[in-house]
């Protein structure tokens, strides 16, 4: 077997009148996440970490936000044209691990619904889907709930 390690990031910024969506979820919260698409961090941080274990480039080159098309896209219907690239090339994903950093709100009560949401769109099962959620401890631009970032990790198999 060959294998292959992707590591992702993004960071959006927090404003008002846009959704929270992280993992593919809805989350209740006065700001959401601002950006060209849903700007759904997590999976964006998912599908660079994707792209980046085979040296593919990232999501931008993929879905550029000059793009009027992908404005407003649901990131899940990214990820899932991400996942088709990387099994055309012949490769599955063995797993993912990933951490959100936010100050608010809280995220422990939404993390085995976004494992869910995530593993469903990639056939997977759940277990193969690791989410964490930290703070910033008050440091930065995410402590001063102005961002919401995320980091992942895929491990790709062959």
């Amino acid at each position: 077997m060959t294998i292959r390690i992707g590591n992702g990031y993004d960071i959006h910024r927090l404003v008002r009148g846009r959704d929270l969506i992280l993992g593919g979820i809805k989350i209740d919260h006065e700001t959401g996440l601002l950006g060209h698409s849903d700007a759904d961090v997590l999976t964006h941080a998912i599908m660079d970490a994707m792209l980046g274990a085979l040296s593919l480039g990232d999501i931008g080159h993929y879905f550029p936000p000059t793009d009027p098309q992908w404005a407003g896209a649901d990131s899940l219907v990214l990820l899932a044209q991400v996942h088709q690239l990387i099994q055309d090339k012949g490769w599955q994903i063995g797993n993912i691990d990933s951490v959100v950093v936010a100050e608010r709100p809280k995220l422990k009560p939404h993390i085995e619904a976004m494992r869910s949401r995530l593993a469903t769109v990639l056939d997977l099962p759940p277990d193969r889907v690791g989410i964490k959620a930290t703070t910033n401890e008050k440091l930065d631009a995410v402590g001063r709930e102005e961002a919401i970032v995320a980091h992942a990790v895929v491990l790709l198999e062959q």
